[in-house]
C-alpha cells in the first residue's frame, strides 16, 4: 500500500524560532481546528510558547514521507475506505515515530520530543473537554505546529519536501509526518 522515506535535519533552536516559528499566525490556524481548547496538546496554552522553545538549544527534526503505491496515489475513495487507508498508514507510522522519540528522550536527559500532529492517547476523549487534567502527562507531547512552527516551510527549506494537500475524497501521492527532539 505504501513505502516510507525518512529525512532528518538538526538546527539550533534560536535559528529555528527566528526562521520557522510564528506563534500568532499558527495560533489563528489552530483556532479553526476542532481540537482547539479540547485537547491538552493543542492551544491555547497556559505557558509562553517562545519560552518553551528557548529552554532548549537544539532541534533534531525527523520527517517520514508516506508514499502511496500506484494503486492508491491520487485516487478517489469512499470516505470510509479513505479513513481506513489513512488509519493504516498515518497512525501506524506516527506510533512508530512516537515510540522512537520516547526512546531517544530516555537516552538524552533534559530532552523532550515533539509529536507529529495532535495527541491521540485518549482516542478522542481528552480530559480537557471536561476540565480534567491530562490523563497521560508523562506521554503527551506537543506538535511543532501547535507551538507555532511552520511545518510546510520546515519541510521545504530544511528537507527539500513540498507538502501535497489532500483534496476531497482523493488520496494524495504522499503524506509527511514531522516530529522532533528538543535538547
Amino acid at each position: 500500500m505504501y513505502t516510507t522515506e525518512r529525512f532528518e535535519a538538526t538546527v539550533p533552536v534560536a535559528e529555528y524560532v527566528k526562521n520557522y516559528v510564528d506563534v500568532d499566525t499558527f495560533l489563528e490556524c489552530c483556532r479553526a481546528c476542532p481540537n482547539y481548547e479540547k485537547v491538552w496538546s493543542c492551544p491555547p496554552y497556559d505557558f509562553d510558547v517562545l519560552e518553551y522553545w528557548n529552554k532548549y538549544t537544539t532541534l533534531e527534526l525527523v520527517a517520514v514521507k508516506i508514499v502511496f503505491d500506484e494503486a492508491y496515489a491520487g485516487k478517489v475513495f469512499p470516505s470510509q475506505e479513505l479513513q481506513e487507508i489513512m488509519d493504516a498508514s498515518l497512525k501506524t507510522v506516527k506510533q512508530e515515530l512516537s515510540g522512537e522519540l520516547f526512546d531517544r528522550e530516555q537516552k538524552t536527559p533534559g530532552s523532550i520530543s515533539l509529536s507529529a500532529g495532535s495527541c491521540l492517547l485518549c482516542k478522542g476523549s481528552c480530559g480537557r473537554k471536561e476540565n480534567e487534567p491530562c490523563r497521560f502527562p508523562d506521554q503527551m507531547r506537543y506538535s511543532i505546529e501547535s507551538l507555532g512552527g511552520n511545518v510546510g516551510l520546515t519541510l521545504s527549506k530544511l528537507m527539500g519536501i513540498e507538502l501535497e494537500w489532500m483534496e476531497e475524497g482523493k488520496l494524495p501521492h504522499y503524506f509527511v509526518l514531522v516530529c522532533g527532539l528538543l535538547r
